[in-house]
């Protein structure tokens, strides 16, 4: 290679090595990076609205996060849930947006195996700041945080410790019943501040 041909490769790595050094290189990268940030930034947006349905709204309100969960009302301070729908003896969960105190309140409402409507709060006594919840296991909520499991006969009945916090709960003919002042009574287990 000639002497020049040596200089003009050379300028030109120099010029190279430069333009990655300043980013005057290729800007391709650039919309790539910012699709890639706005996709990320949807995703995120869209998976905190599934997993936490009232962040949205005005005034007191609930939420059910099993869109199967859509037969209630909120009437005279209370909150109607039909009793057909826990049936199937699948636990569904709920939320209360308290507009005194500003919590999002989660319960969850399930007939239990022994036929009984049971309701007591996403939380616990021990586990709540966690903010983790229960899920259903067949016939037993187990808790996210520890993994405690607690049959769904024994919801309402035993309370304190990793056991869910009990709901008080009435059933009116075809109608689970729960006053507003209970759900509110929640809202020691869903303050996160």
């Amino acid at each position: 290679m000639t002497k020049k041909k040596k200089n003009t490769a050379a300028r030109h790595n120099r010029e190279a090595k430069k333009a990655i050094v300043m980013n005057t290189g290729n800007k391709r990268s650039t919309p790539i990076i910012a699709v890639v940030a706005a996709l990320a930034f949807a995703a995120a947006a869209g998976l905190a609205l599934l997993l936490f349905p009232g962040i949205i709204g005005h005034g007191p309100s609930t939420t059910a996060t099993d869109p199967s969960s859509a037969a209630r009302a909120v009437q005279n301070d209370r909150i109607i849930h039909a009793a057909s729908l826990f049936d199937d003896g699948k636990a569904r969960h709920f939320r209360f947006d308290d507009p005194d105190s500003g919590a999002s309140i989660a319960y969850f409402i399930l007939r239990s195996t022994d036929g009984v409507i049971r309701a007591a709060f996403d939380a616990c006594d021990v586990c709540w700041p966690e903010g983790k919840g229960y899920v259903q296991d067949g016939t037993a909520m187990v808790c996210r945080n520890c993994g405690r499991r607690f049959e769904s006969t024994l919801i309402n009945v035993v309370q304190g410790g990793c056991n869910p916090a009990p709901l008080t709960r009435s059933i009116d003919g075809d109608r689970v019943v729960i006053r507003l002042d209970d759900v509110k009574q929640g809202r020691r287990y869903f303050n996160f501040s």
